[in-house]
């Protein structure tokens, strides 16, 4: 008997092919199943209109809409697909007399209005299926289009607080294999999305060896669902490394299965684990030439779906490995000195529905502003560009000084990138209001290097935070004579820009776990400033000539006070809800706390002194008094902390 992805016997029902000239039916197949297999057994079915005319389309996709141009409806639509533009539908409401009785002859159309069902009818809570929808209100959603009260697509990562806490803590009678394959899509495809999609992964499944990685996404998807026991879940990681050690077969989709466990394993603080995974991962795949155009095309099948996921497994690969060496500052980032020829992924969106455009490669991209052309490249373009950054900055270390070349070298790459966004990408969510993961790790890789960068050469004393080594080994950077400089205002700018992307509105465990180290990175600059502005010999010296001088100046230093206290607590509980899941965050949430902990005594201690109290009127003493006794229990407030505090929204 034939085993579904999820880990037990398969229901015999019609195989994939089987229902491609029948998904309109009621046999009882998954309409993601279903679906997918139209578009899945042919490469050329994506693209085609289909063979049966259709009805007039009840919805139009806002862009043809805005346009008043005539939409066919499918999802993406032919015109978003030939401008390589988002395609986001809103369910119309005019002449609405309640749902259907009938299945929609359109079954891309039926996502826009309904949620899709599977297995005995319950809607699916994971939005990678496509159709996940809320309903919402709304004034303004296009420049001609007003609407209250519609139904919208959900993008995947972005669903409420109140449907991830449902997912996670479910005790359905779902089998927990399934269970754990709908986590991994929900959580973990997002910020690294290299595996097919759903649908047309289960499309796919009984013909194709791939066990290891399936053993795989179900250990990571168990890490989101508070309901299993520490030990079924090392029991499901056992499982998958028994089957990625001994697979007969070394192909892309055993890539993948090394992908995931490097990731987890590094997010529960086995990073010497993961570390073995990561070589055996890059040796497999230049073994295998995945590092090279052709490979996609020779074992994509003619699939263009598959061939986009053997282009996104090499450069998510290029990515962790880049991430690892990044933020552990132990590994050199190998692949970065691999040649590749591997085109660049598409957008999110067109991977999703299967709808591949023709790929760009990196060599246009590199040199996009010399070709005379107005091309927009995908979020994954702009996120690779910023792992290529990475590697240079790890090639020209260390900088020799301040005034080192190739420290204006990578200032230059980072500033040219940020000069060179389309304006559709300058900011982690999409101008239709979708998160945009890839752009939030681009914008979190370049906050990274910067402060990486500019660190070393600033003027913030670190061994106040030498004990925050969660993620990399202690560097000490001992305080300048002057009070400030370039290189610190570069350093505060980028850890505040890595702390302000904890502020949007996207579950944070939908992100990559490198968040956390990178997270971590910000708080102990947030930390040096913070020990720095506190332990100051005298009011005279001219390292503090900024800060204590006049009353007015000492005024403005109350206001740094009190945002390095913001910034301070946000990291702490942005670590506590990472937490939740990974191991390494809840080491990282507990240095810095410490760290937090030990400069608030110290302050306390300082207060004692009446020098202290210099330039402040009685009402600022009394106010920062009371900022200073609410700080120390808002940090023991997070010890064991597992949802993100109020104070965060």
């Amino acid at each position: 008997m034939s085993s579904s992805p999820y880990g037990f016997p398969a229901s015999t029902g019609p195989s994939p092919s089987a229902t491609s000239s029948s998904h309109t039916d009621n046999s009882g197949a998954s309409p993601d199943t279903s679906n997918s297999s139209v578009a899945f057994n042919s490469s050329e079915s994506s693209r085609a209109q289909p063979s049966r005319e259709q009805s007039a389309v009840p919805a139009a996709c806002l862009g043809c809409r805005s346009k008043h141009l005539k939409c066919d409806g499918k999802t993406p639509c032919s015109r978003c697909v030939a401008s390589e533009s988002q395609c986001l539908y809103v369910a119309s409401r005019r002449g609405y007399k309640g749902p259907r009785k009938g299945t929609a002859s359109n079954p891309n159309k039926r996502q826009a209005t309904s949620p899709p069902e599977q297995d005995g009818g319950s809607a699916v809570g994971c939005p990678m299926g496509g159709g996940f929808v809320v309903t919402t209100s709304m004034s303004s959603l296009n420049d001609s289009t007003q609407l209250t009260d519609v139904q919208v697509y959900r993008p995947h990562g972005s669903s409420s607080r109140q449907h991830v806490g449902s997912l996670r803590q479910t005790t359905t009678d779902v089998p927990l294999p399934e269970r754990c394959f709908e986590a991994f899509y929900h959580f973990f495809h997002a910020a690294h999305p290299f595996v097919l999609p759903k649908n047309f992964l289960l499309s796919i499944i009984k013909d194709t060896p791939m066990e290891p990685l399936l053993a795989s996404m179900r250990w990571a998807g168990s890490l989101y669902l508070e309901k299993v026991d520490p030990q079924t879940k090392a029991n499901l990681l056992d499982e998958a490394m028994r089957l990625v050690n001994h697979s007969p077969v070394r192909d892309g989709f055993l890539v993948q299965a090394l992908m995931i466990l490097i990731v987890a394993l590094d997010g529960n603080y086995r990073q010497d684990q993961a570390r073995e995974f990561l070589e055996r991962a890059e040796q497999l795949a230049l073994e295998i030439h995945l590092n090279t155009r052709d490979f996609a095309s020779t074992y994509g099948r003619g699939i263009p779906v598959l061939e986009e996921s053997w282009r996104r497994t090499w450069w998510d690969l290029f990515i962790i490995d880049g991430m690892i060496a990044g933020v552990h500052q132990v590994t050199n980032f190998y692949l970065y000195d691999v040649p590749t020829d591997v085109a660049l992924p598409c957008e999110e969106l067109q991977y999703l529905s299967g709808v591949i455009p023709p790929p760009k490669t990196l060599e246009d991209l590199e040199d996009r502003e010399f070709s005379g052309y107005d091309v927009e490249y995908s979020s994954f373009a702009y996120r690779i560009l910023c792992g290529r950054t990475l590697g240079r900055f790890m090639r020209f270390s260390p900088i020799q000084g301040p005034n080192d070349e190739n420290l204006n070298r990578i200032e230059t790459d980072l500033t040219n990138w940020r000069l060179h966004l389309p304006k559709s990408k300058r900011d982690a969510l999409g101008a239709d209001g979708r998160p945009d993961e890839m752009m939030f790790q681009a914008f979190m890789m370049l906050n990274a290097i910067s402060l990486l960068l500019h660190q070393q050469h600033s003027q913030l004393d670190s061994s106040p935070a030498k004990t925050v080594t969660s993620c990399a080994p202690y560097r000490p950077v001992p305080s300048g004579d002057e009070a400030f400089n370039i290189h610190t205002h570069h350093t505060l700018i980028a850890a505040n820009e890595i702390s302000k992307l904890i502020t949007h509105r996207t579950p944070l465990l939908t992100h990559t776990h490198f968040f956390t180290c990178v997270i971590t990175l910000s708080s102990i600059v947030h930390l040096s400033r913070w020990a720095q502005h506190f332990y100051l010999p005298s009011a005279s010296s001219s390292s503090n000539a900024l800060l204590l001088p006049t009353p007015y100046q000492q005024t403005l230093s109350q206001g740094v006070d009190d945002d390095l206290r913001g910034l301070i607590r946000l990291n702490i509980g942005a670590l506590a809800e990472l937490s939740s899941v990974w191991g390494a965050a809840g080491t990282a949430k507990g240095q810095v706390q410490g760290v937090a902990q030990e400069i608030y005594r110290g302050k306390k201690q300082q207060q004692q002194n009446p020098t202290y109290w210099y330039g402040f009127s009685q009402e600022e003493m009394v106010n920062s008094i009371a900022a200073d006794d609410t700080i120390i229990g808002d940090i023991q407030s997070l010890q064991g902390l597992t949802g993100l505090p109020e104070l965060l929204g």
